[in-house]
């Protein structure tokens, strides 16, 4: 069974093992290896499409790279957080050039805008740890 059911243990060590690892991915990916080309240009009405691919793969090659070394098998969850890391940015890019909900516009919503984009990321690794963990 690939997805535990709402009533099934999962051990803990290899939850908290996972989401560490996702975490840690997320945040090298998202702040140390962002660029500004990656950060503004993804975030743009047009001309978004190269900095958001360039910005998830940095993110599939970290997470790929990373779950090739601790659980091969896993190879596949890198790809399933590509694809939603994409859908959750290109979504916050489209809220932020659509309603011109950027720092610069010094827009009240900016802020909570980055901090759902960053939720939904962190619940994505969290989804992510217990399909790894249940499996382990």
């Amino acid at each position: 069974m690939l997805l535990p059911s709402l009533s099934s243990s999962i051990a803990v060590g290899p939850l908290a093992g996972w989401m560490a690892v996702l975490t840690v991915k997320h945040v090298i990916a998202d702040f140390v290896l962002q660029n500004s080309w990656m950060a503004i240009g993804k975030d743009q009405k047009t001309g978004w499409a190269l900095p958001l691919l360039a910005h998830c793969l940095v993110h599939l090659a970290l997470a790929l790279a990373l779950i090739l070394v601790i659980a091969p098998r896993f190879w596949f969850i890198a790809f399933i957080d590509f694809a939603i890391h994409i859908v959750v940015d290109r979504a916050k890019g489209f809220c932020a050039s659509t309603f011109n909900v950027t720092q610069e516009h010094q827009h009240p919503w900016f802020w909570t805008l980055i901090g759902v984009d960053q939720a939904l990321h962190h619940l994505t690794g969290f989804g992510l740890s217990i399909v790894m963990a249940f499996n382990a």
